[in-house]
């Protein structure tokens, strides 16, 4: 089999993945009413934490300090990071919410990058938050902009996070040992936010449904397709995940968006992928797949994806 014949169903793989994260983020909106926002990210972080501990079987003694202080930092970050995004999804769409949370990884590439191309995906990138705003910031709510905007920092900080715990624990060992931290640092919050909804078995099963659609399907998906695909390619289609939740967010929400509001979003995408490219050029790109999340903790490139 050739390559180019290897890498298409590869492609439609990550393709897949990503739909499977906004199929899940979409339920997740709709299970608001029932868990709040905070429920439902308690939830999730519970089940993707589970399903790692079980996969990794993750080892507690011989860490270092330093590694336990690294993976410590990770799983609050993790809790940070989607709080804030579920708490954006309560009042944006979800085409929008994911546009802005991708600024935080551009935000980072633009500046690793060290070069006066980047100062033109910056221009793109700024442009496309104009767009953004070009229906109102009121019908976009500020308060909703603002939990998008702290989660897209959080997203950056995930990526720095997530590299030092890849150096200080093997395999997934980091990641699960993260992950159940931040489902323990989740669950005061989401117990509050959700009440007796986590005494419905409905609702913990469409939980453990929404940790499998945006975490679980998609890794696996991710992991095979990085296999037959070269990683800078994995990159450049990631860029495209604000186009995918915008066919989501109007297929299974019906959050419709203004043709500016469209062409601000094609612009941050298109400033994602000049990002890529620009890296491409100046060394090669090493990325680990990941589901929002969605993520593997050895990643170093600023557009892995986070698993949750």
């Amino acid at each position: 089999m050739t390559t180019r014949a290897a890498g298409a169903p590869a492609i439609l793989l990550v393709i897949a993945g990503l739909l499977c994260q906004d199929i899940g983020a979409s339920l997740a909106v709709l299970l608001f009413p029932k868990t709040g926002p905070l429920g439902m990210v308690m939830l999730r972080l519970v089940f993707s934490a589970l399903i790692l501990l079980v996969i990794a079987r993750p080892r507690l003694r011989g860490h270092s300090a330093s590694g336990w202080r690294a993976v410590i930092a990770f799983g609050i970050v993790l809790a940070l990071m989607n709080s804030l995004f579920y708490l954006a999804l309560n009042h944006l769409p979800l085409g929008v919410t994911v546009t802005i949370e991708v600024l935080g990884p551009l935000v980072l590439s633009i500046i690793a990058a060290q070069r006066a191309s980047a100062w033109l995906w910056a221009g793109l990138a700024f442009a496309g938050v104009v767009a953004l705003a070009g229906g109102g910031w009121d019908r976009l709510n500020v308060v909703g902009v603002l939990f998008a905007l702290g989660a897209a920092a959080s997203w950056a900080l995930y990526i720095l996070s997530s590299a030092r715990v890849g150096g200080e624990f093997p395999k997934l060992d980091g990641l699960a040992l993260a992950m159940s931290i931040g489902a323990i640092v989740s669950l005061p919050f989401g117990i509050a936010d959700a009440g007796a909804a986590l005494l419905q078995p409905l609702v913990i099963g469409l939980g453990a449904a929404v940790a499998m659609l945006s975490s679980t399907i998609p890794y696996a998906f991710e992991l095979i397709a990085l296999r037959r695909i070269p990683a800078a390619v994995f990159a450049v289609l990631m860029s495209v995940s604000p186009a995918v939740a915008t066919l989501a967010g109007l297929v299974l929400l019906g959050q419709r968006l203004t043709w500016v509001e469209l062409v601000g979003i094609a612009l941050v995408i298109a400033a994602s992928m000049g990002a890529v490219w620009s890296g491409m050029s100046r060394r090669p790109p090493q990325i680990a797949a990941s589901a929002r999340t969605r993520e593997a903790p050895e990643a170093e490139e600023p557009f892995a994806e986070p698993i949750a």
